[in-house]
């Protein structure tokens, strides 16, 4: 109850800058964004097993410098740049493999469920962007994981997750993200197809995950939008948005490796301040990814397929799932 009312709190607090964005004469505000994660795409049932996020991204913020929420923020102040919030409502389900056994599996990941929300400023240029993004949530057995998991295994496997009893405690989920990307300029080829590479660089802080990564987006299609890189739901974290389209419709594929070097992941190393679960993790991960997105006017629908290199020391193989984003600008 007590994670409920802090929750609450830390929610109404940003009330204000909501309507800021509302302020702008109920014009275009940008975008609204549905993202589905699942290990069904790949006909597995473990680790990161099932997450979703659905958020929404205003347009520019033309007062923004005249909002004491806002003007404290780093790289806010660029007047060459557009500046963009967000907020996002996600959750994500972690289970070992064989979840129809009830004793403690303890040479496989815990269960865990968490429920977050999100708030992010986005400084937006022509070759570069910025993004700091705070996240609040509720971890374990108040996220509800058991329960969402149970009814959609009633749905349409039988298989009933029995170990639900050796989930990760309650605990108050806390985070920092801040992410730069920059775009390289683009090759044009002769049949009007075009080829674009875009590293970003990030840093992760809080109780659930610190980390430091950096990595590369290639896409490669025709009419590609104004904006940098598909958006794909990074579970227990952080999501990226399309914005800045250009009109038309559009298609292009993409390809997106991602390495991290990790200090913190609760998913893993269980608990923070209470005895819990937890198995021996890996300092260094890679994920990769591999996928297609489509664009009919303002409305993008985006596929791409997940590979994790092994999370932890006791994990027999690589982890694949699918993600399935659908955004509308309006």
């Amino acid at each position: 109850m007590r994670l409920k009312v802090i929750f609450l709190f830390v929610l109404m607090g940003f009330l204000p800058v909501l309507s800021l964005a509302k302020s702008e004469k109920g014009k275009n505000f940008g975008t609204f964004s549905w993202c589905l994660a699942n290990d069904i795409f790949a006909i597995t049932d473990r680790r990161f097993t099932d997450g979703f996020q659905i958020g929404w991204m205003s347009k520019d913020l033309k007062n923004y410098r005249e909002n004491p929420w806002l003007k404290w923020m780093p790289f806010v102040n660029k007047s060459e740049f557009q500046h963009s919030i967000s907020i996002s409502l996600g959750h994500s389900i972690y289970t070992p493999d064989q979840i129809w056994r009830s004793e403690l599996i303890e040479e496989d990941c815990p269960y865990a469920g968490i429920f977050y929300f999100s708030f992010g400023i986005h400084s937006i240029g022509d070759l570069r962007m910025d993004t700091l993004e705070v996240s609040i949530g509720i971890l374990g057995p108040h996220s509800y994981a058991e329960q969402i998991q149970k009814f959609i295994h009633s749905l349409y496997n039988g298989i009933r997750p029995n170990g639900w009893d050796h989930q990760l405690k309650d605990e108050l989920a806390l985070g920092v993200i801040y992410e730069r990307r920059w775009k390289l300029p683009q090759l044009q080829f002769n049949d009007g197809s075009r080829l674009e590479f875009i590293p970003h660089m990030g840093v992760g802080l809080g109780n659930v995950q610190t980390y430091a990564s950096t990595g590369m987006q290639i896409r490669f299609g025709r009419n590609l939008p104004k904006d940098f890189g598909a958006p794909l739901i990074r579970p227990g974290g952080d999501c990226n948005m399309t914005f800045r389209r250009s009109g038309g419709s559009g298609v292009y594929a993409f390809f997106a490796v991602d390495g991290k070097a990790v200090l913190r992941n609760i998913f893993l190393d269980g608990n923070t301040f209470r005895d819990s679960h937890r198995v021996d993790k890996k300092y260094f991960t890679t994920d990769i990814l591999l996928g297609v997105s489509m664009r009919f006017g303002r409305v993008n629908i985006s596929y791409a397929y997940v590979l994790w290199t092994k999370r932890f020391k006791t994990e027999p193989k690589e982890h694949i799932f699918g993600v399935l984003n659908l955004s509308y600008s309006y």
